[in-house]
């Protein structure tokens, strides 16, 4: 019998269920891989606000970790909410210890979470410097938004980095860098406001994607037809009353 790819995300509970590990996980259900989890933070959240996180101890955090890759291993990590330095610190410590031990030794994906919806930073410059110094350099691939990049002082992208959510008339262009240049992937635009998780959906996606052999690329151009077609199955709905949820379920196909 076939067995599951294991995939882990280290990442912050979205009590809406639309964001962080929720869509992680969502997706990867969807995508017929196995998914596992790393709690950074438990947030009390809806479509509209975040009303409150709770960050979890960074030897809480580690312990998980370590618990799922000792036993399950992973093909492919990726991590996502993080939003103090200590945590950062923590799982770049941990992730550099199986990555070694791992075999074979998993993809890492680094979504570095630093805005909100509206663009706005939610941390101290301190969280993106900690990014850069302890967790890129792990990196395989990491996936900032334009707003992120800015905080991060890599607006002009850079290899093995996939720089998201460039703005057309009716596209919406994520921006590949390797090693032979950069690669333009746009996407039609669609006309919603429920895209709440939609950069986590992405990203765990290409790691999906990646688990099955994929390249960079070609993950990537497989994750992004996933997210749109998941945001196009929710754009209709009216779940809460702000930024709604994407359909993963091929239930709601038109």
């Amino acid at each position: 019998m076939e067995q599951p790819f294991p995939l882990l995300t280290i990442a912050g509970s979205d009590s809406g269920g639309a964001a962080g590990l929720q869509a992680d996980l969502k997706t990867w259900a969807a995508l017929g891989v196995y998914g596992m989890s790393a709690v950074s933070a438990v947030t009390a959240q809806n479509s509209a606000r975040v009303a409150a996180v709770h960050y979890l101890p960074p030897e809480f955090i580690a312990a998980q970790i370590d618990a799922v890759l000792s036993d399950y291993g992973a093909v492919a990590i990726k991590t996502g909410f993080l939003g103090r330095v200590a945590i950062i610190e923590s799982v770049a410590d941990r992730l550099r210890y199986w990555r070694n031990r791992l075999s074979p030794r998993p993809f890492i994906l680094i979504d570095p979470i630093l805005v909100n919806h509206r663009g706005e930073s939610m941390f101290a410059p301190e969280v993106a410097a900690a990014y850069r110094a302890w967790l890129f350099p792990l990196a395989d691939l990491v996936t900032p938004n334009m707003a992120e990049a800015q905080l991060l002082e890599m607006t002009g992208g850079g290899e093995n980095v996939l720089l998201k959510g460039l703005t057309r008339e009716d596209e919406i262009v994520d921006v590949y860098g390797a090693g032979d240049g950069r690669v333009e992937l746009p996407q039609p635009r669609l006309e919603t406001t429920n895209t709440h998780g939609s950069g986590d959906t992405l990203s765990a996606a290409i790691c999906a994607y990646r688990a099955e052999g994929e390249d960079i690329l070609e993950a990537t151009r497989r994750a992004q037809a996933f997210t749109h077609a998941a945001i196009r199955r929710g754009a209709v709905w009216r779940l809460g009353a702000g930024h709604g949820p994407l359909g993963y379920s091929r239930r709601y196909e038109e």
